[in-house]
């Protein structure tokens, strides 16, 4: 049974691990190297902060973690954030992100929160490290694709553009 929790800095060492995949493996993330588990540990407890950090446990094992972080550095922009989400790359398909990130959009509706940004790769040409997936699974649950930037990311020796794409949690009043 799958239980979505808070982060707690004793999971750094399991999200690390899934999201070190992701760096090293893929153009999902734009870093070139894995953080290290002290600044890992760090990027947790300055989002905690602020905003919610999510695990997804099912039987007892991480599966994935959502998470929210200032969209822009104004307070204007205080309705708004940007979230983030990474699965074990094995626990596709199984319902475990729709779910991560509605347990984000419950807890940042009781902050506020109306409008929610997601920063993605985008594939000039999808190949062996970046596809269309991620846009994809944002579509499905009712993101909208705002802005995109071209050839903005350089990884693996090819380009990537990058979008934006936006959700309307809450009432604009």
């Amino acid at each position: 049974m799958a239980v979505i929790r808070s982060a707690a800095i004793e999971d750094a060492e399991e999200l690390l691990k899934i999201y070190s995949y992701y760096v090293e493996n893929t153009a999902i993330s734009f870093e070139y190297v894995a953080p290290t588990l002290d600044a890992f540990r760090n990027r947790i407890l300055h989002t905690l902060e602020r905003y919610p950090y999510l695990v997804l446990e099912d039987d007892g094992r991480i599966k994935g973690y959502a998470y929210a972080g200032v969209f822009k550095g104004r307070a204007a922009y205080d309705h708004c954030c940007e979230v983030t989400i990474y699965l074990d790359r094995d626990s596709k398909g199984k319902g475990y992100g729709r779910a991560l990130y509605e347990a984000l959009e419950d807890a940042l509706r009781k902050l506020g929160i109306i409008n929610l940004y997601a920063c993605i790769g985008d594939p000039i040409l999808e190949d062996e490290y970046l596809t269309k997936n991620s846009e994809r699974f944002h579509r499905r649950i009712g993101y909208t694709k705002v802005g995109e930037f071209h050839k903005c990311g350089y990884k693996f020796g090819r380009w990537y553009n990058m979008i934006w794409m936006e959700k309307m949690i809450g009432e604009h009043r």
